[in-house]
């Protein structure tokens, strides 16, 4: 679906952008069209990507002119076209400006009995560069004009990239949010087609995996499973899975895969020491831009509820670089869970390289028989943290930063044994609830903050359904208390709807 519709705007003569985040399945889906479109007698896709090019072949018209010129050839070549080969052998011979290249563009198009297609991989590479930019405005006043014989053209030019089309002209200023559209393209229409794989895509590629390698599995639980992880991100998807494939799969004693061993494998992928560029991408994204690492910090650890606007210039970047989407009836939202998880890991880290946690590591003490966790002491030394914190760190720094000191101070102590994904509930409470598996054991901690005793009453009514559901007895609730207020031994042990909850202030 996603490869026919692509075909569709190239047969209507599009000219547009496949922008997406990185790893998204762009120079695959270019890869694609190449193919399908050289197979056809109808039509001739020129791919070509100035990725890794000197910085000097942008200095000037002939340079650049006699460069891009110099891969067509070589497509020509690889499509055994000798004839169009010496064609553009004497073209790069006489071209000085870009006005010479527009010419030599119709001069091929006349030349070709075939329809067009311009394929540009890697634009982001190139954007930078004033002299791309112009290049792209000849694209587009020979498309404007493409009725003419004097500017005959491409059928279609499909540029791929993370920035669409009218952020490109951003990439020669200096990186500011602020920065003023004006795009070199404005002919360009939306890709639109949804390049995210949903559940009924996910499952056949499960079931052809499980043939192949002899595994045993529930195709259509995990896809859901998988869908609900990752959004339907291809490499986040493919990263989990090859996690699974690797390095559980063949530490199994049966060919079994549960949903265990997924969450097992996501949490691998996410804690991997040696890291991906995808990974790395988001993080120098979020640390390049202080506005979208705030707006991020409010969603995903102050609970703060936005709508979705993609005019305002920071979710709109937040969105092209793969880290927000949009719920209906919920607004603004962290893209996946996978995200989700890396980016509060490390707005933790750098939480705990403020917070001196000497002292407090040591798992022994807080790990009971048969690898069980002492989660109500885990709490209580939590308790203690924050009061002696409150004299060494300002009030607000605390308040601000509760819920990744804790997360912080729990890592150590579930490392090696087990791994936790946060479950963001969205309600008036902003509470965020930890999901812990250590060994064969699970945990639920629910933190938030504290609201008054009637919402107070109805978390707790909301925490016992929740632990029902995943068919767990004990629960355990960290509370937040901004008031100005002596907390430090405030604990309750309470009984809520048949369930145990041991509950602490902070």
């Amino acid at each position: 679906m996603k490869f026919k519709q692509t075909m569709q705007m190239i047969e209507d003569g599009e000219y547009f952008t496949i922008n997406r985040p990185h790893q998204y399945g762009k120079t695959t889906m270019l890869r694609l069209l190449t193919q399908q479109l050289n197979a056809s007698e109808e039509w001739m896709a020129i791919r070509v990507s100035f990725e890794g090019m000197d910085d000097e072949m942008f200095s000037s018209g002939k340079l650049f002119s006699a460069a891009f010129l110099a891969q067509l050839e070589l497509q020509m070549l690889e499509l055994n076209r000798d004839d169009l080969v010496m064609f553009l052998k004497k073209e790069i011979q006489r071209v000085e400006i870009l006005g010479d290249l527009s010419r030599s563009i119709t001069a091929l198009a006349h030349t070709v009995d075939r329809k067009m297609v311009l394929l540009i991989d890697e634009v982001d590479s190139s954007s930078s560069h004033e002299l791309f930019l112009k290049f792209l405005g000849v694209l587009r006043h020979k498309y404007l004009n493409r009725d003419l014989k004097t500017e005959r053209t491409f059928h279609s030019v499909v540029l791929t990239g993370v920035h669409d089309i009218k952020t490109l002209k951003l990439k020669i200023r200096p990186l500011r949010i602020a920065a003023p559209y004006n795009s070199p393209w404005n002919i360009a229409a939306n890709f639109k087609v949804d390049m995210n794989f949903h559940v009924d895509e996910i499952t056949p590629m499960l079931e052809e995996y499980a043939r192949e390698r002899k595994v045993t599995l529930d195709a259509s639980s995990l896809a859901k499973q998988l869908f609900g992880l990752t959004s339907g991100y291809p490499f986040l998807l493919s990263g989990i899975c090859k996690i699974f494939d690797e390095e559980i799969l063949p530490q199994k004693k049966d060919q079994n895969w549960t949903a265990d061993d997924l969450n097992r494998a996501a949490q691998l992928f996410v804690t991997n020491p040696y890291g991906n560029t995808n990974f790395d991408h988001l993080i120098k994204n979020l640390e390049n831009y202080p506005e979208l690492y705030q707006l991020v910090f409010e969603i995903l650890v102050e609970k703060q509820h936005y709508n979705f606007n993609i005019q305002d210039p920071v979710i709109h970047l937040g969105v092209l670089y793969g880290i927000f989407d949009y719920e209906v009836g919920n607004g603004l939202k962290i893209h996946n869970r996978i995200y989700s998880e890396l980016i509060f890991n490390y707005m933790t880290s750098k939480i705990k390289r403020q917070v001196s946690m000497e002292g407090l590591e040591s798992k022994s003490e807080y790990v009971l028989p048969d690898n069980q966790l002492n989660l109500s002491k885990v709490l209580d030394r939590f308790q203690r943290f924050m009061q002696e914190q409150e004299s060494n760190k300002d009030q607000k720094f605390l308040e601000k930063n509760g819920r990744l000191l804790f997360l912080g101070f729990l890592q150590p102590i579930i490392n090696g044994g087990g791994y936790v994904f946060k479950e963001s509930q969205i309600s008036d409470e902003k509470r965020l609830d930890l999901v812990i598996t250590y060994y064969q054991h699970k945990y639920i901690i629910e933190l938030k903050i504290w609201r008054g005793a009637a919402t107070h009453n109805k978390g707790l009514d909301q925490l016992a359904d929740y632990l029902d559901r995943q068919q767990i007895d004990e629960g355990y609730l960290l509370i937040f208390d901004l008031r100005k207020v002596h907390k430090s031994t405030n604990k309750q042990c309470l009984e809520v709807n048949g369930k145990r909850v041991y509950a602490v202030w902070v």
